[in-house]
């Protein structure tokens, strides 16, 4: 549910959904949850015009996701189908951008974030 609600363009209610999630589960998935919840802030933060915040979260959650992708103990690349390799560079992909080029400069379609290609 919420990666469709960040195709949707609703990444706040995305966070609410992956907060909930994160918050019930135990162990590894704990991980996974909190950074898909840290992702969708990140967005939410860029649609806000916080630039400042969006990069901070959204590289905090695609750090987070990297550890999935490349295999940390405990951790597995593609739980519940979510491609955390594809999420982690897209988020930081985006990041970057915003650094770079600002938040006027992004394409409002660069905010919506599929969980896999």
């Amino acid at each position: 549910m919420g990666g469709a609600l960040l195709l949707e363009g609703r990444p706040f209610e995305a966070h609410e959904v992956f907060e909930d999630t994160w918050k019930a589960a135990d162990g590894a998935e704990r991980g996974l949850w909190r950074a898909l919840a840290q992702v969708a802030v990140g967005l939410t933060h860029a649609r806000r015009g916080n630039p400042r915040g969006a990069v901070t979260l959204l590289r905090r959650g695609a750090a987070s996701l990297a550890g999935y992708a490349s295999g940390e103990p405990g951790a597995t690349a593609r739980p519940y189908s979510i491609d955390t390799g594809y999420v982690a560079a897209r988020a930081g992909g985006l990041a970057d951008q915003i650094e770079r080029e600002g938040l006027e400069h992004v394409s409002p379609d660069a905010f919506l974030l599929r969980l896999r290609p």
